[in-house]
């Protein structure tokens, strides 16, 4: 019996190579790391029994032959790594779904539909400030502009994706037709701890968290820290350190969400001066739109009582926001099946993290299933998911594409 587990972590511990010299996996998009991932990944789905091809967004496709079905499931990842990060993040989730698929092809499964395993180019945003190029161009959310957009030797994505033999005039042309899409599932490494605390290999996540973020600059006045008495002072990062308490606090006391204060900077930043700018980024995620709207609305209301209290003026922008994109029922149910019926029980459980089968929601239908990670560690060297666990993955998504093929 072929023990699918084992043969995940040495496909994974081989495509790791395809890497920038250092530390970890540093593999980004568009260069000869991405390209020698690509054959490699190609190798996987063609003994898998699958047809290749690279798209115009850079996105490997591998596809069950034709079958003279109507309808399509989609699964699949990214293959491009943060620097200096670990090897399980994206490039698991094309490793086991190609693994499911010679699964079923070893025992000899006909299916009643197509099935697309996608290996995206760039999810991280790593090499140019975006990402999700080849998930929105085939959902149709596509932005030609990013194209110009150029990573920090002044490469555009233009640039980069022509040097890479791909033609990104064409990628508008890759939308999928909703009507013929059964919907998208990805396997990721959690990211986090839950399931190693719960003891299970697996977990079914219950929607992709929105993200919001503001930037916030109190300002105040500078003055000689030893003789500007305390009481005149009009400090900017007392008030700053004040709303990261309160962001701190409200985040502790209010169920699904999380909140960050992740960058701060301050002027004149000198140890004898009082700082007369402070300048900090506020994030909050949240599975539950409202959740996240009702804490960014409490957040900037307190911005502004602690910048008029400390005699402060404040500029205060939300600068991304995202919303939440639940899991489709209609693949959940038959995915936390399949991992009943190995684990005995499916937990459900949210990303806080954004994934591919964010963008792919605007397609169709959309669910993710978690693998655990030793400690919930990621985009580090160290992050680790066992044999075993991608065995148990493996076996589920085999589970879960008899379990469609059931319903149709």
């Amino acid at each position: 019996m072929t023990d699918w587990g084992q043969l995940a972590a040495d496909r994974l511990i081989e495509i790791a190579k395809c890497s920038e010299s250092g530390p970890g996996v540093t593999r980004l998009p568009f260069t000869r790391e991405h390209a020698d991932a690509v054959k490699l990944i190609e190798g996987w789905m063609q003994d898998a029994g699958l047809e290749t091809h690279l798209d115009a967004a850079g996105t490997l496709v591998g596809r069950t032959k034709f079958t003279g079905a109507s309808q399509t499931l989609y699964m699949g990842s990214h293959q491009d790594s943060v620097r200096h990060g670990g090897a399980y993040d994206g490039i698991m989730g094309v490793a086991l779904p190609v693994l499911a698929l010679k699964l079923l092809k070893d025992e000899c499964i006909t299916l009643t539909f197509n099935v697309e395993i996608l290996a995206f180019a760039d999810e991280e945003g790593v090499r140019f400030p975006t990402a999700l190029i080849g998930s929105r161009a085939l959902a149709g959310t596509y932005d030609p502009r990013v194209l110009e957009i150029q990573d920090r030797d002044g490469i555009s994505i233009d640039k980069a994706m022509r040097a890479f033999g791909l033609s990104p005039e064409n990628i508008p042309k890759l939308k999928r037709n909703n009507n013929q899409t059964l919907g998208f599932v990805e396997v990721h490494i959690e990211q986090g701890p839950m399931l190693q605390d719960e003891d299970l290999s697996l977990g079914v996540v219950t929607a992709i968290c929105g993200i919001e973020r503001h930037s916030v600059t109190f300002h105040g006045v500078s003055g000689h820290a030893g003789t500007l008495p305390m009481r005149n002072r009009q400090d900017a990062l007392v008030g700053a350190s004040q709303l990261i308490s309160f962001v701190n606090e409200l985040a502790l006391k209010t169920e699904h969400l999380r909140a960050t204060v992740g960058a701060l900077d301050i002027s004149p930043n000198v140890v004898n001066a009082v700082p007369n700018e402070a300048r900090l980024t506020v994030e909050m995620r949240s599975a539950d739109d409202s959740i996240r709207a009702e804490a960014a609305q409490k957040i900037e209301d307190q911005a502004k009582a602690i910048a008029e209290a400390q005699g402060l003026t404040i500029s205060y922008n939300k600068t991304y926001a995202q919303p939440a994109q639940q899991c489709a029922d209609s693949l959940r149910t038959p995915l936390s099946d399949a991992v009943k019926s190995k684990l005995g029980r499916a937990l459900a459980l949210p990303s806080g993290a954004t994934h591919d089968a964010s963008a792919m929601a605007d397609l169709g239908p959309m669910a993710m299933l978690f693998v655990r990670c030793k400690d919930g560690i990621s985009h580090n060297p160290d992050e680790y998911a066992s044999p075993e666990d991608m065995g148990d993955a493996v076996q589920v998504l085999a589970q879960f594409i008899k379990n469609m093929a059931a319903k149709i």
